[in-house]
C-alpha cells in the first residue's frame, strides 16, 4: 500500500515538474518597424507552412516551445511541418526558416528585421518586438 501511494506522489510530482511547460503563453512576434497589428493564427501559420512570403519565419529549433507552437497554430507535428519543408526546399520553391536556439535569439533576430516573424513565451516580450498574436 505504501508503495503504490509513493508511486502516486511520484508521478504527480513528475507531473507537476513538466506542467509549467504547457502552460507557457505563447506570442507571435514582429519587429515595432513591421506595419502589421493584428494576425489571426491562420494568417502566422501560412508563413510558418511556406505558403506566403510576405515575413520571413524565424523558428525555434526543436523542443517543447516548438511543438506546442506547430500544435496550436499549425495544427501539425515537427513531422509534418519539417515534411512540407522539405518538399519545398526540394522542389526550389522556398528556403527553410532560420532556426535558433532559444527566445532571445528569436526576439533578437526579429527586433533586427521588418520583414521577420517568430514566436516567444509572452514573458519574454519587451519594447524591441511588438506582439500581433496571442496563441490561445
Amino acid at each position: 500500500m505504501k508503495t503504490t501511494i509513493g508511486k502516486m506522489l511520484l508521478a504527480a510530482g513528475a507531473w507537476l515538474a513538466i506542467a509549467p511547460v504547457f502552460a507557457t503563453e505563447i506570442v507571435v512576434i514582429v519587429s515595432p518597424k513591421n506595419p502589421a497589428t493584428r494576425m489571426f493564427g491562420e494568417q502566422a501559420a501560412q508563413f510558418f507552412l511556406g505558403k506566403s512570403t510576405l515575413f520571413t519565419p524565424i523558428e525555434h529549433t526543436d523542443g517543447p516551445l516548438r511543438n506546442e507552437f506547430y500544435k496550436k497554430v499549425l495544427d501539425k507535428d515537427s513531422t509534418q511541418v519539417k515534411a512540407i519543408w522539405s518538399k519545398l526546399v526540394f522542389t526550389g520553391k522556398a528556403s527553410a526558416p532560420k532556426e535558433l536556439g532559444s527566445s532571445a535569439d528569436v526576439k533578437k533576430a526579429v527586433a533586427a528585421d521588418p520583414q521577420a516573424i517568430g514566436y516567444i513565451e509572452k514573458s519574454q516580450v519587451d519594447d524591441s518586438v511588438k506582439v500581433i498574436l496571442t496563441v490561445p
